[in-house]
């Protein structure tokens, strides 16, 4: 299958929501498709944050990535935080989050960031394997915490 990757663009923002609802439907949340496209559309206008998507040649949507910037007060530099990887049942291993993910990383060169910090569940083996394929190397030492409001 032929496909390429591109930046979104607020156009794209109701094709992209298609994705992003199957996605929150992966990570058991109710499908809302209202919801996602107005989440999608609402990042994109306000620039707070990147979307690099893949479409076939013959436009079919197959998968997407999110960057949402951010920074490393210790080494005074920017970072992207990539949240969410997602790529349509139709279009696994097809090299398609592979893709998306190298686009996230060429971006964040181009953008002079020190780095890609993304996490992922402890059982989702497929997806640890492709970030450790890319280079990406898990991190110890640290616990997360989350507050709940």
């Amino acid at each position: 299958m032929e496909y390429q990757i591109t930046k979104a663009t607020l156009e794209d923002a109701e094709h992209i929501a298609q994705l992003f609802d199957a996605y929150r439907v992966f990570y058991q949340q109710e499908s809302d498709v209202r919801l996602a496209e107005s989440f999608i559309f609402e990042r994109l206008k306000n620039y707070e944050s990147v979307i690099f998507v893949a479409r076939s040649i013959n436009g079919e949507w197959l998968g997407f990535t999110q960057l949402y910037p951010s920074f490393s007060s210790v080494s005074a530099h920017r970072i992207w935080i990539l949240n969410d990887l997602f790529v349509a049942e139709t279009a696994r291993r097809l090299g398609v989050g592979k893709q998306l993910m190298n686009a996230a990383k060429h971006f964040a060169n181009e953008t002079g960031a020190m780095g890609i910090a993304l996490e992922t569940a402890e059982d989702n083996h497929s997806a640890q394997a492709l970030y450790e394929s890319l280079g990406y190397q898990q991190t110890g030492g640290v616990y997360h915490y989350f507050l709940t409001l």
